[in-house]
């Protein structure tokens, strides 16, 4: 079944874990798919349409976003994935690595939704999803930055979506729990046995998991779903 048949459909942070999962998802439901991301090196899409943006650089998005109108008309999904973690405490964390984090996932996603929302009003409607996280809504120790650009995406998204509600322009986000991922693999294997402890289904999330999830905000089937949060977390939230 083709859920995303006619649809364009941008995904960020799409070289790997979750973004692709999504980007093939998408492909494979019928969506003209741009998969995109910092390196050109991540271009190993097939038929994908994979382009270079950096979410945090304006000039970026506004270079993405004419070239997908440009060649294909319209904006219908927009998957805001790209994020980077920080782990160091908050007396330790430097300005930069701050900003950094702040920039990626907290401004990144404003910029991708300034760019494509007046296109989806002057269409009559899209769907964006902006990917939040448990740790959007719960803490623990370090992880501050994170935090703080994971709730902020979470409560922007709700303010988005009554914006625009009345231009069908639907805007939810989605939480994961621990899932498998490049992101996940890197840190400290404490960090991931801890959370995969604490997680009532006592396993990991897969991307899928998370793709099969986000398809159905993009889809007609969401068509009266805004301003929802999605937590596919295994049960950790609630507890």
């Amino acid at each position: 079944m083709n859920r995303l048949d006619g649809k364009v459909a941008i995904v960020t942070g799409a070289g790997r874990g979750i973004g692709r999962a999504i980007a093939e998802t998408f492909a494979r439901e019928g969506a003209v798919t741009i998969a995109t991301g910092r390196a050109a090196e991540d271009a190993s899409f097939g038929d994908i349409d994979y382009r270079t943006l950096d979410v945090a650089k304006e000039a970026d998005w506004k270079r993405v976003v004419a070239e997908v109108v440009d060649q294909y008309g319209h904006i219908d999904v927009l998957v805001n994935n790209a994020g980077i973690i920080a782990y160091e405490t908050l007396h330790e964390l430097t300005v930069e690595d701050w900003n950094t984090v702040v920039a990626t996932n907290q401004t990144g996603t404003w910029l991708g939704m300034r760019e494509v929302i007046p296109h989806m009003i002057a269409q009559g409607g899209g769907s964006i999803i902006n990917i939040s996280s448990i740790w959007g809504s719960v803490a623990v120790a370090g992880a501050h930055a994170y935090h703080a650009t994971k709730g902020a995406v979470r409560n922007m998204s709700k303010s988005a979506a009554i914006t625009y509600a009345k231009e069908n322009v639907r805007v939810n986000s989605v939480h994961p729990g621990f899932i498998v991922t490049p992101l996940t693999d890197a840190q400290a294997p404490e960090i991931n046995e801890f959370v995969v402890s604490q997680t009532p289904m006592g396993r990991a999330g897969q991307p899928s998991e998370i793709a099969n999830g986000i398809l159905f905000l993009a889809s007609d089937e969401a068509s009266f779903v805004t301003g929802s949060e999605l937590v596919i977390d295994g049960g950790y939230l609630a507890q």
